[in-house]
Order: C-alpha cells, then sequence, then structure tokens
C-alpha cells in the first residue's frame, strides 16, 4: 500500500517516500547580545529635593472626571510612587504614579500644594 502525502508537503517523495518540505531548521548562532540601555543624565542622579518647582494642572478627562496633575517631581520613580501614596492619603482620595508624574482623583491642588510645602518642595500652581 502507497504512503499518504501530508497536505502540506511539496515536492516529489524522496527515495526513502518521504515527501520534501520546508522546514528549515539552524544549528548556530542563536540571538545576539541584548545591551542595556545607555544611561541618561535623568536616569543616572536623581534630582535633590527642592531644585526646581513642582507644577501642578487640573485636567478634564474624555469622560468628564476631573483629574489634578503633580509634574516636576524630584527622585527615583520609587519615591515619587512613595510620594504620590502620600498624597493620596493627605488628599482622601485615588490616584497613581504614572511616567514619573502623580495624578489624583478630582480637584485636589489646594490640599496637595499644602502637602508638598510641608515636604520641603517648592510649588508652582
Amino acid at each position: 500500500m502507497p504512503r499518504r502525502r501530508s497536505p502540506r508537503s511539496e515536492g516529489p517523495p524522496d527515495s526513502d517516500g518521504r515527501a520534501e518540505t520546508r522546514l528549515v531548521y539552524s544549528t548556530g548562532g542563536g540571538t545576539p547580545p541584548v545591551e542595556p540601555p545607555p544611561v541618561t543624565p535623568a536616569t543616572a542622579r536623581p534630582t535633590p529635593r527642592g531644585a526646581g518647582p513642582v507644577r501642578l494642572r487640573v485636567e478634564r478627562r474624555a469622560s468628564g472626571r476631573v483629574v489634578t496633575i503633580v509634574t516636576g517631581l524630584p527622585g527615583t520613580p520609587a519615591q515619587v510612587a512613595l510620594l504620590a501614596r502620600e498624597l493620596r492619603a493627605h488628599c482622601g482620595a485615588g490616584g497613581t504614579a504614572r511616567d514619573g508624574e502623580v495624578e489624583l482623583q478630582g480637584d485636589q491642588r489646594e490640599k496637595a500644594a499644602a502637602a508638598l510645602v510641608a515636604g520641603g518642595l517648592r510649588v508652582k500652581a
């Protein structure tokens, strides 16, 4: 009984009865080594506290929600996340730390400014 050919095989069968396929195997090489990203001055050293003014602004989202955005915060992402937690607790509102900025739910400019000034930061509304 002749051997059935797979519908995926192409070409005539070899001398041993198997069909040729386009499957290719590689035996060498591997993946090239991944280089670490270059160190930029912003990631090399965090800005000391009080170096520049922290800015507060209010945005209205497409859904109609109001969000207070705190930008210009000094420090590493971990320090910004910790500051976001403190601001959420002080303002009694939800929020998040995203891309070096802190987002607070609602118009929290006055409460956030008071907390930041008490923490030793210059605030510019």
